[in-house]
């Protein structure tokens, strides 16, 4: 038997996440299908984690509108939410007339858009707000800032999931049929679902789901860019994002400051076919290090902990020009399927006014009925690392599991872990954990609390080791006694 639905979602990264959100706000039947075993698997948890301000994307586009939009609401979402932010600024620095060109277009260009607080500024200015940057001049974007996209996908898929929304994880998509009563039959690798509407929020796969509704045509070309983590000491160097004066196609190596306290150094961009691959190969590594220290001099082999890459799903058109967001509805072809294609940087800051236009393009369609009850508020785990001494004791007298370190470089404890494992979402992957908790970021990446998480999931899911999967299906954690009779 089926499972109808008003509304299936495709796609649980943080579009999917802040559409699912958005529609739980009336009564309707939402379900979510992601391929992954977690939200935020791919592009929404890959990136800088940088909210931005929306100068750097052309005026009037989708991109540009939305970003500022967004920007404007940070604030408030986190409160809502429950997810860190910080709206530390970022400045774009230069050093050559044909530099400060750029950066007075750039700051026309953000004025057009709607964006306030941008300002240029010299030698002084600069190196009193990061005094470690090389450079002679900036522009200062007051209100760009810093999240954690991982807490903020789970965040606004817990809050969809609270309202009354289905995820189904490691449901692929593998095909969709529209039926003669006008329902679309969507079978996926774990059984078939049916639904009046259809909503490609794929990222990555936009164009399989699209061409699987009949939309056929669009060319999606994958930018992959690799990123390098820097250990926590260096933070402090760090107050605010760093970036070159970016060029029109790509915003160029950058320094970050993270919301945790590392710092990242990425991406470069390469465009690639293969979606799956998030390898970093030693020559970008070399690359990184070499750009970004034109930029800020501390970037030492000794202090990289950890390197990562993510893939940006870019539009192109026949000549390979990237195009804005396409967020469209084709009553000729696939009659109530809002389809997105393209959604790429700056998505991760766009994703709730992404949403609530998908939520507009369906109210001109038909009709919807508030959902009375919908609660925009969630609150997550709280962290005992950033509490006070005070709270600490109390938290530890309300539950002695507040006492036990598990991950001594991040101090998480034993109650965050379990607390994470029993995830509204039902998500039990070692990722899934990890992202909730930041157990095994630390410095030593899991070196200490690894096994520990591991042996806490097999007792609290009621699984043998051999079956606790590290993020992706068939990524099984252990794959074997290291020697007989253990």
């Amino acid at each position: 038997m089926q499972e109808q639905y008003d509304v299936l979602i495709i796609g649980a990264g943080v579009i999917g996440s802040a559409i699912a959100r958005e529609m739980a706000r009336y009564k309707l039947k939402i379900g979510v299908l992601e391929k992954n075993l977690d939200v935020c698997n791919e592009t929404s948890g890959r990136n800088s984690a940088v909210v931005h301000g929306g100068f750097a994307y052309d005026t009037a586009s989708l991109k540009a509108r939305f970003c500022v939009e967004a920007n404007r609401m940070m604030g408030d979402l986190a409160s809502e939410l429950d997810f860190p932010f910080e709206r530390c600024g970022k400045v774009l620095v230069g050093n050559t007339p044909e530099d400060m060109t750029h950066l007075h277009n750039t700051l026309r260009q953000g004025k057009a858009n709607g964006v306030t607080n941008l300002e240029i500024i010299g030698d002084d200015k600069l190196h009193e707000l990061v005094p470690a940057v090389i450079g002679k001049f900036a522009m200062w974007s007051h209100n760009s800032g810093i999240m954690d996209p991982f807490l903020y996908t789970v965040a606004l898929a817990e809050n969809a999931q609270a309202n009354g929304v289905d995820f189904y994880f490691g449901h692929r998509v593998i095909d969709i049929q529209r039926d003669r009563d006008s329902l679309y039959i969507v079978k996926t690798s774990q059984g078939c679902f049916s639904s009046r509407w259809i909503v490609n929020a794929a990222g990555l796969g936009c164009k399989e789901i699209s061409d699987m509704l009949g939309i056929k045509g669009y060319k999606v070309i994958g930018s992959k860019g690799d990123y390098i983590v820097l250990d926590k000491k260096l933070g402090a160097l760090l107050p605010m994002p760093v970036y070159p004066v970016p060029s029109n196609t790509y915003m160029g190596v950058h320094v970050t400051n993270t919301i945790d306290g590392n710092v990242t150094v990425g991406p470069n961009a390469e465009n690639v076919t293969d979606f799956s691959y998030y390898g970093v190969p030693k020559r970008n590594i070399d690359f990184l290090i070499e750009s970004a220290s034109r930029l800020w001099p501390h970037i030492s082999r000794k202090d990289q902990i950890r390197n990562f890459s993510g893939i940006l799903p870019k539009w192109v058109d026949a000549n390979g020009n990237i195009q804005d967001y396409k967020i469209e509805l084709r009553d000729d072809i696939a009659p109530h399927a809002i389809n997105l294609v393209g959604i790429e940087s700056p998505g991760l800051t766009s994703a709730v006014p992404i949403a609530r236009y998908v939520t507009g393009l369906m109210q001109e369609r038909e009709k919807l009925t508030a959902n009375r009850s919908f609660s925009p508020i969630r609150r997550g785990i709280r962290r005992f690392a950033a509490c006070t001494r005070e709270e600490q004791a109390a938290l530890i007298a309300a539950n002695p599991d507040y006492g036990e370190i598990i991950c001594r470089c991040e101090k998480v404890t034993k109650a965050e872990l379990l607390q994470a494992i029993h995830n509204p979402l039902g998500v039990s992957t070692m990722t899934g954990v990890k992202y909730r908790t930041r157990c095994m970021m630390g410095r030593c990446q899991g070196g200490y609390c690894q096994t520990r998480l591991e042996q806490l999931l097999e007792k609290e899911c009621g699984r043998q080791a051999k079956d606790i999967i590290y993020s992706r299906q068939g990524a099984w954690l252990l794959q074997g006694k290291v020697r007989e009779g253990i």
